[in-house]
């Protein structure tokens, strides 16, 4: 930041210290949390633009029948960076409630409790698929493992270099057998992603698998072992009143420390002055305004952000935004005339003839007592928005659903009384081979900018969990000294750190 670019403003006669500006683009946790952390040490003036009305995008929350719902399934998980977990504990208080994991996976006609149980695997897995798995073990499948690793690769493998002709599928053959690869994970990742996991890159494989091999598959179950459990196995943290009240949090902490939060109001240009500051014009419902910055973080899809910026980037930088794909959501809500529809938080479906890929219900989250008789599903149906079920109606989504939960032995006993759809167009990463060059001219366009910063899961291109996207925003204040510099050694090292970074359902 050009140290002569600063904001001032006037109380009575005397002129406050003049503080640098910062822009934030988004109200999801990264940039929420960015603001809150910049704007408790008072050195910056900060101003959060977001398109929606609410804050926390994805991980929002909002009110269905009397219940606060979730967009989808989300908890917040032990293995959150200690620093972080004590603000939100300081903001949320009493609010934050340490639950019990609890859902259950159909493999093959039979319910596998999540997290895996010992007894479970003992007494409930498909017999044909226990067999199966002990016989790749025993005929030394996972040493095929040694095959797809090897010289020349990227460290898409948890550090590991890979062939390049390895895959998602391959990798997870390699490291876990034939059988599980192929009977549980690769039929869910085509569900999730609508990509032939032979298309897909291995490094899906690291991010998104955290138990990616057998000695960490035994971990994981028996974490769930007493005297075996590390600190917070089996557990979550939820808020009471949904998920999104972790962001509504930080937002209103961010705005009593002085933030403006600017909502409904998207970004229609950038504009990188010859000073090198920025200007932001947002978009407020045909009404534009003005925002000026000495640094801008950008939390939004780092793709739409070269879009709007000015002076344009180059045309290879635009082209390779189309090759860094977002896979869209569908959630469908169904108000149920019950006061529950399980025991269970969620359940998970990973094989074809189930539609969706999870039901969650809400109520079981935060141990909701009201309304009385009534609950809520939320089912999961990842698409494309140039299928036929993004323009679906709402009767026809609900049909989907009921179809689904049919096929799965969980038909609906209840009236539905009401049906609510909620349409994330920006939902997961797809990491289709090649995405890595894509998204790295995107990536070296956006660090080429002086005091630009693009992070978090859409800027990144990273599919994260919260804590880690609020990881990230810590990262990057750490980096941000009192005289507004950028510290991009420091950045470069935790970017480093975020990679390692492993999706926890």
């Amino acid at each position: 930041m050009p140290e002569s670019t600063l904001v001032k403003s006037v109380h009575g006669n005397s002129e406050e210290p003049e503080r640098g500006r910062v822009v934030v683009l988004g109200a999801g946790p990264a940039g929420l949390g960015a603001a809150y952390r910049l704007a408790r040490e008072g050195r910056f003036a900060i101003t959060v633009i977001e398109r929606n009305s609410v804050v926390g995008g994805n991980a929002g929350s909002f009110e269905l029948a009397g219940l606060r719902v979730d967009y989808g399934s989300h908890r917040l998980h032990p293995s959150c960076d200690a620093e972080v977990l004590a603000d939100i504990r300081g903001l949320l208080g009493e609010d934050l409630l340490d639950r019990p994991r609890h859902g259950r996976i159909l493999l093959q006609g039979r319910w596998i409790h999540f997290p895996l149980k010992p007894i479970d695997l003992l007494l409930r897995l498909p017999p044909v698929f226990s067999l199966r798995v002990a016989r790749d073990i025993v005929s030394g499948s996972f040493r095929s493992a040694a095959r797809a690793v090897g010289a020349g690769g990227r460290g898409d493998t948890g550090g590991e270099a890979v062939s390049p002709g390895a895959s998602f599928s391959s990798i997870l053959a390699a490291s876990l057998g034939p059988t599980i690869a192929r009977d549980f994970y690769i039929p869910y990742a085509r569900k999730i992603w609508g990509v032939d996991p032979d298309e897909l890159d291995p490094v899906q494989a690291r991010r998104r698998v955290s138990a990616n091999s057998p000695a960490k598959l035994v971990r994981k179950v028996l974490a769930s072992v007493p005297g075996l459990k590390p600190a917070g196995a089996g557990r979550f943290f939820y808020p009471r009143g949904g998920f999104g009240r972790i962001s509504e949090r930080f937002a209103d902490a961010a705005v009593a420390a002085g933030v403006e939060l600017v909502l409904g109001a998207g970004v229609r240009e950038v504009r990188h002055e010859d000073d090198g500051t920025f200007t932001v014009v947002s978009d407020h419902a045909g009404s534009l305004r003005e925002h000026h910055a000495d640094h801008l973080w950008s939390t939004i899809p780092i793709s739409v952000l070269a879009e709007v910026f000015r002076p344009r980037a180059p045309a290879e930088v635009l082209a390779a935004g189309a090759g860094v794909e977002l896979r869209a959501m569908l959630l469908v809500y169904l108000v149920l005339d019950q006061d529950r529809f399980s025991e269970y938080d969620a359940h998970y479906f990973p094989e074809p003839d189930v539609a969706v890929t999870r039901i969650s219900e809400p109520k079981n989250y935060s141990v909701m007592h009201e309304p009385v008789g009534r609950t809520v599903l939320c089912a999961e149906l990842p698409c494309s928005k140039d299928g036929p079920e993004w323009k679906a109606s709402e009767e026809e989504l609900a049909g989907i659903v009921g179809r689904a939960l049919e096929n799965a032995g969980l038909p609906l006993r209840s009236k539905v009384v009401e049906t609510a759809v909620r349409r994330l167009p920006q939902a997961y990463p797809i990491y289709r081979k090649g995405f890595d060059e894509h998204f790295a001219r995107l990536d070296e366009w956006s660090g080429s900018v002086r005091n630009l910063l693009s992070f978090g899961r859409q800027g990144l291109f990273a599919h994260d969990n919260t804590h880690h996207a609020l990881f990230m925003a810590y990262c990057a204040c750490d980096c941000l000294d009192a005289r507004g510099v950028f510290d991009e050694r420091r950045w470069a090292d935790y970017r480093k750190v975020f990679e390692t970074h492993v999706v926890e359902d």
